[in-house]
């Protein structure tokens, strides 16, 4: 049985999608397993674009309007993990049903061992559909007080919901006294941190190059972090990369 898994922000601009690509990524790349990446945020989708898929015959628009099958709208990617992207345009919402959401990819994706659900930020009919059809639930803020405060609200939903949270990510970490600490914003929510993610424009270079970084890159310490978030996820071991191993793939833009 899949595990559905919901990629929750409470507020946009914390790399929600980011992760949502990368961790897809890397455990397809690294660990071996069947990943399906569905872009539930409908109106603003972006997930294709971090795999360099920009133009579709067919979308999830479609699947949930009944007017294409689940293979119809589904893009293999190099690095293994199968893409479900939404359409770019926003005529394409008109007769859509959010709330069949859930049932649509239960009965479609049993074949994955892992399906992550890149939904929309904030608690609008977007993201609690994504919400509702999710098993379970990786919370990403950074390190910041609206970021953190929105998570608490993440929390509350998630918990009348009756969705497991997973865990917290804290994304872009840049280590700057400003910042919230991990052990500050473990105590204010009260939720455990599985990742932390340093802000590395690497990230914008692996866009650009239409692959996720841990494709891109593989040796980068924002790389090593997700591939350590994936190993837990999946419950695989993980060995890092030796010091001259990362010397070597810096030289070598590995």
């Amino acid at each position: 049985m899949s595990r559905i898994i919901g990629v929750i922000s409470g507020k946009g601009g914390v790399g929600k999608t980011t992760i949502t690509a990368n961790i897809s990524a890397a455990l397809a790349l690294k660990f071996g397993k069947r990943v399906t990446a569905v872009d539930c945020n409908l109106t603003t989708s972006h997930l294709g674009m971090h795999f360099g898929i920009f133009f579709y015959p067919k979308t999830f628009n479609d699947f949930l309007k009944g007017t294409a099958s689940i293979n119809d709208v589904i893009f293999p990617h190099g690095t293994g993990v199968n893409i479900l992207p939404a359409s770019l345009n926003l005529a394409d919402l008109v007769g859509i049903d959010m709330y069949e959401m859930r049932e649509k990819l239960h009965n479609s994706l049993k074949d994955s061992d892992f399906v992550f659900l890149d939904a929309a930020p904030g608690f609008g009919k977007e993201a609690i559909s994504a919400i509702r059809a999710c098993h379970e639930a990786l919370l990403i803020t950074t390190p910041d007080l609206p970021a953190v405060t929105d998570v608490l609200k993440a929390k509350s939903v998630l918990e009348q919901m009756n969705v497991q949270s997973i865990g917290l990510i804290v994304n872009k970490v840049t280590g700057k006294k400003f910042e919230l600490s991990l052990e500050e914003i473990a105590q204010t929510t009260c939720l455990p941190i599985i990742g932390s993610i340093p802000f590395s424009f690497e990230f914008s270079e692996s866009l650009t190059s239409k692959t996720p970084l841990v494709a891109y890159r593989q040796n980068s310490r924002a790389s090593i972090e997700i591939f350590k978030v994936a190993a837990s996820i999946a419950g695989e071991a993980y060995k890092e990369p030796s010091p001259l191993q990362r010397i070597f793939s810096n030289i070598f833009k590995l």
